[in-house]
């Protein structure tokens, strides 16, 4: 069973900075595309940013972050990060680390629904 632990959540102002972990219990983790969703009370879990098995470390991002948020992958260490700059307001949420396999490369799995595997979560919140 893969497990996947979150961590470096909490509390800061607007325009801050936070650097989230995800530890993950694989050692095949190349293997796996993995990605950070959020979800705000009230809200449907969304995509924040994905990074594929592909070796040049291809990724993608939610429209609302592009620019602010940085998503990398240590398969070495079997860590998956999301460096956060800038924050605002409505960037306030649980962020979850998920993970999954059997993708290529080229797909990018955008929906909560295309993972398996998902961490119990880790509270930002931003004060404006």
């Amino acid at each position: 069973q893969v497990q996947l632990v979150e961590s470096g959540g909490g509390s800061v102002q607007a325009g801050g900075s936070l650097r989230l972990s995800c530890v993950v219990s694989e050692y095949t983790l190349s293997s796996y595309c993995m990605g950070w969703f959020r979800q705000a009370p009230g809200k449907e879990r969304e995509e924040v940013a994905i990074a594929t098995i592909d070796s040049k470390g291809s990724t993608s991002y939610a429209d609302s972050v592009k620019g602010r948020f940085t998503i990398s992958r240590d398969n070495a260490a079997n860590t998956l990060d999301l460096q956060m700059n800038s924050l605002k307001a409505d960037d306030t949420a649980k962020y979850y680390c998920a993970a999954d396999f059997g993708y290529r490369a080229t797909v990018y799995p955008r929906t909560p629904a295309s993972y398996k595997y998902w961490g119990q979560g880790t509270q930002v919140t931003v004060s404006s």
